[in-house]
């Protein structure tokens, strides 16, 4: 049985919010569950928080997040970043530009890296770090 990885990202009180602008970016089928719908907080504030939310999109991603619970520590961004790569250019480059407006920031640029593909880092407004890489035929196949 094949072993799948998808992110899990963690927000405090806007994970509505957030799930919703990354189907903006990358489409596809948004599921989100409350934590009032499976009676999983005994305290009342939580009831319209997400408890488990989850994007399928078109391209095969499945990235999912939660509000975390009021009674749990939450530290905004994190250790981890998510990488896009892929050959479509013109699709990789719209992701990193919805991804990095709006209150997101720009690390690293797009363009041409030293391995050979076109690259870019972003934040977005969430504090989520994105790493997006362009796979060309000059390249190495992504990112070292």
């Amino acid at each position: 049985m094949p072993t799948i990885l998808n992110p899990y990202l963690s927000f405090r009180d806007n994970a509505r919010e957030a799930m919703n602008f990354y189907q903006s970016v990358f489409g596809g089928d948004l599921r989100l569950s409350t934590f009032g719908e499976y009676q999983a907080s005994e305290d009342p504030a939580e009831a319209e928080k997400i408890m488990h939310g989850m994007l399928t999109t078109p391209q095969g991603l499945v990235l999912m997040g939660a509000d975390t619970p009021n009674s749990m520590e939450y530290s905004q961004g994190s250790s981890i970043s998510i990488s896009l790569s892929g050959e479509d250019e013109a699709e990789l480059r719209g992701y990193y530009e919805k991804l990095s407006a709006d209150g997101g920031s720009v690390t690293v640029p797009m363009e041409r890296s030293p391995w050979g593909d076109v690259f870019g880092m972003c934040t977005d407004r969430y504090g989520t770090a994105w790493l997006v890489n362009v796979n060309t035929a000059q390249g190495t196949t992504g990112a070292p």
